[in-house]
């Protein structure tokens, strides 16, 4: 429990941190969001090695999808993601309804536009880990309703 309160602080610290010194150097926001999702990926590639050391070889790429939804999102998260959809043609869509980085923030609609920020890491972790199992891939966020987010 403490190791999961120690995670929450941290991501939020390292987001208001980033934004922080942003706006100090009049730097854009867009950089912070791309240093976010960096730092996500490069913890998201580690994190897969270890998680998969011991596995057998993924089948294809909705096995590799049902991992991340099922045990790599629980180690993290501490629950699995909610939905999982696909086309079948290679895009799939997470669902967390109450997604835990979102949980401390207001469900105001205000709040809406600051929530991409805080998804950033969570785009890199995911985006990490799909590519250190193989698969190139684009993960972006949307966030209707908090603290829900696809």
């Amino acid at each position: 429990m403490a190791d999961e309160a120690l995670f929450l602080l941290l991501h939020s610290e390292m987001v208001a941190g980033l934004y922080r010194a942003a706006e100090q150097s009049e730097g854009e926001n867009g950089r912070c969001t791309t240093k976010l999702e960096s730092m996500g990926f490069r913890v998201g590639q580690g994190l897969i090695e270890r998680f998969t050391k011991d596995t057998a070889r993924f089948k294809d790429e909705l096995d590799i999808m049902k991992f991340i939804c099922k045990d790599f999102w629980t180690t993290v998260f501490k629950k699995q993601i909610d939905n999982l959809r696909t086309n079948h043609q290679g895009i799939y869509v997470l669902q967390d309804n109450k997604f835990r980085l979102l949980t401390q923030m207001s469900a105001g609609k205000q709040y809406l536009e600051h929530a991409p920020k805080y998804l950033a890491f969570t785009c890199g972790l995911i985006r990490g880990g799909l590519s250190n199992l193989g698969i190139k891939s684009i993960v972006t966020a949307e966030v209707s309703s908090m603290p829900a987010c696809k």
